[in-house]
């Protein structure tokens, strides 16, 4: 009745430590990601949202400062705060995209 089951060869015991592994791993993977909750949210669009403001500020200061600068029939201004918004929506778009991807391939570490 107590007979522990035996393991024959090396290959199944190196099997079985990597599924073990494998196991702790996801454990600890799922433990980190559920204590991160609404601060990780909050922080994360924290991030998104100054990852737009500060290229959108930084194009509209250097905008201002050519128009003072160089006046012409265009406002620098604008065009420049125009495109420091679309270089904020960019690079918010892509933290978007890398968070995305890592929270699916954790998603599909842990359906393994």
């Amino acid at each position: 009745m107590s007979e522990k089951p035996e393991i024959k060869s090396v290959e199944d015991r190196t099997s079985l430590a990597n599924q073990i592994g494998a196991k702790a791993t996801r454990k600890i993977k799922a433990k980190r990601n559920s204590s991160q909750g609404v601060w990780f949210g909050l922080g994360m669009m924290g991030m998104i949202g100054w990852s737009v403001v500060v290229p959108t500020l930084l194009g509209a200061g250097f905008g201002m400062w050519l128009d003072n600068r160089h006046p012409g029939s265009h406002s620098w201004t604008l065009m420049l705060l125009l495109i420091g918004l679309v270089i904020g929506c960019l690079i918010a778009w892509h933290w978007v995209a890398k968070e995305n991807k890592e929270i699916r391939e954790d998603q599909e570490d842990n359906n393994e």
